[in-house]
């Protein structure tokens, strides 16, 4: 009994020294993964020992008390709280974490302000794919790429390293993730600043902005929390044809508001309200009849545009832009981006439209050739297109001569005298006449010589009575020559005075006919003839002369007189 009593006491002694033991090394004491607080008892190169009131001094990196590449800032006596790693090491140290410490300090502040759905402030720090990491006080948190901002930055390098708010979009602490968004805050903000500015926006203020977006018909510009289109046209005084001209995303801008639509909150704004208006006193400065250097700055269909100066443009009509040169495209006259000297022809200060002109700046190739070529001197040149009316010659670069079928040959009609010709022959003619309104001068080639009807035309008049010779019979007359050069033609009514006789096919080609001139066309050397009247003015003369109506003779016996005296004079 003795024995066994002894062994059970030394039992509960031995298990009375354990339990001692364990209490005196701290093993099962619980600390792991708890933060505590120690002082700062003193540093070492690598390390802070610090007292945390447990059976010996625990040790912390010093890397872990700031940033990297930032000197620690710590000291002797300093109290900091601290995450137990492992209460004991191999060496008997306690394994202590400042940073574990705050990470799980910053936990539990920001499960606190998840649950109040309040901002926190972080700091962008790395990039990661789809986003970026941030440092929320100690805890890491992910930055989704799409809620870095309102509108997508190409460049996030200056938002690195700056402390700003964030608002927590989801966490998990067992899992340790955290998802943050920046475009939320300043979505809020931009609410809160937007509802402020629509309150207080008049037309005419003046505001700061920011190039949002730029399209082709303008910019639209963050007034801060608001947008305001930019329009192209109210850019700068001067011409832009596309607005990257003369911005650029994210470029800060001064505007002016323009018009501002309180129920659909649609405001318009303006540059170059902002600037003196280059329209003012226009018309003194550029008077009709003066003349100007410009550039063009545009081309269209109906003409160009010309920049006087910036901002003051006018335009050449494709009318007004060569004196030869009609019906070309302006683009064939003109280039953009070219200086040309121009003439001013009007200006409407009210409209904001001056009327320019190209060719008034040169001379007038028409007044120039009639200065230089007077009615009646020979020109020459080469024939630069037939037409079904007549020759165009050249005369110089710029313009032409015209010579009409009917002046290219005396005694053949002008189709048949157009045969004798063809394209880039050179030939000689005579100036006929030079219409500088119209643009036009007319050339003769027949006139170069001496018309050989001229002294036949001068010969006969109306009333004449001339011999002809029948050249062609035709259903509603006859063709005839006088003198051999004059051309004349008797209608069918009048190639006999009884309508039984009045047939063209009683005459023949060769015959020869006594009729009389009705009507003599000098330009064209055309008679008009008839035989009619003729017989009736001889029945005039022959009653005057042999008898009357009264003197009981009948017109057979004074017509039969009549020849038989003229047969006797003949004989005589």
């Amino acid at each position: 009994m003795a024995s066994a009593t002894t062994q059970t006491a030394d039992h509960f002694r031995g298990e009375d020294f354990a339990t001692l033991l364990d209490e005196t090394l701290g093993r099962d004491s619980g600390f792991d993964g708890s933060v505590v607080r120690g002082r700062v008892v003193r540093l070492t190169d690598d390390y802070a020992i610090v007292d945390v009131g447990l059976k010996s001094e625990g040790r912390v990196a010093l890397r872990e008390f700031a940033p990297q590449g930032v000197k620690p800032e710590v000291k002797p006596g300093d109290i900091v709280e601290l995450y137990v790693e492992r209460y004991e090491d191999r060496d008997g140290s306690i394994v202590l974490s400042r940073e574990k410490a705050r990470r799980e300090e910053a936990w539990t502040s920001l499960e606190k302000a998840f649950e109040a759905n309040h901002r926190v402030n972080g700091t962008i720090y790395g990039r990661v794919k789809g986003g970026f990491t941030v440092d929320l006080g100690g805890a890491m948190a992910f930055l989704p790429g799409s809620q870095v901002d309102i509108r997508p930055v190409r460049d996030v390098s200056p938002l690195m390293g700056v402390p700003q708010p964030f608002q927590i979009l989801k966490m998990d602490r067992a899992r340790g993730n955290i998802v943050v968004s920046r475009r939320a805050v300043l979505e809020e903000t931009r609410a809160e600043q937007r509802s402020e500015l629509i309150q207080g926006l008049t037309e005419g203020m003046i505001l700061d902005g920011v190039v949002k977006n730029i399209t082709d018909y303008g910019a639209f510009v963050d007034l801060g929390g608001v947008d305001g289109l930019l329009h192209v046209t109210d850019i700068a005084w001067k011409r832009i044809n596309h607005p990257s001209e003369a911005l650029q995303i994210g470029q800060p801008v001064r505007v002016q508001v323009i018009r501002f639509n309180p129920e659909t909150q649609r405001i318009s704004l303006g540059m170059k309200q902002l600037e003196a208006d280059p329209w003012e006193n226009v018309a003194l400065k550029y008077p009709p009849g003066a003349r100007f250097t410009g550039r063009v700055t545009n081309i269209t269909d109906y003409g160009a545009f010309v920049e006087l100066e910036p901002g003051v443009e006018g335009l050449v009509h494709v009318s007004e832009m060569s004196w030869t040169k009609k019906n070309v495209h302006p683009g064939k006259i003109v280039a953009t981006s070219q200086e040309v000297d121009v003439m001013v022809l009007d200006v409407d200060s009210a409209k904001r439209r001056i009327s320019l002109g190209l060719k008034q700046v040169q001379r007038n190739p028409w007044e120039q050739f009639a200065e230089e070529h007077k009615v009646g001197s020979t020109v020459e040149g080469e024939i630069r297109n037939i037409t079904e009316f007549g020759l165009f010659i050249g005369l110089s670069a710029d313009i032409d001569g015209m010579v009409h079928m009917s002046d290219l040959s005396w005694d053949e009609a002008g189709e048949e005298a157009m045969k004798h010709y063809e394209k880039g022959q050179v030939v000689k003619a005579k100036v006929l006449d030079v219409d500088v309104e119209k643009e036009r001068i007319s050339l003769g080639i027949k006139q170069l010589q001496e018309d050989p009807a001229a002294d036949a035309l001068a010969s006969v008049q109306k009333g004449s009575i001339v011999t002809c010779i029948v050249t062609a019979v035709q259903t509603n007359g006859i063709e005839v020559k006088v003198d051999d050069v004059l051309t004349g033609f008797i209608r069918r009514a009048e190639l006999a005075r009884d309508k039984a006789e009045q047939r063209p096919e009683r005459f023949a080609v060769g015959e020869r006919v006594d009729a009389k001139i009705i009507s003599v066309d000098r330009a064209a050397r055309k008679l008009a003839l008839t035989i009619k009247g003729r017989e009736v003015e001889e029945d005039k003369q022959a009653i005057n002369e042999y008898g009357s109506a009264d003197s009981g003779a009948s017109l057979g016996d004074i017509l039969g007189a009549a020849i038989r005296r003229r047969n006797t004079d003949g004989e005589d």
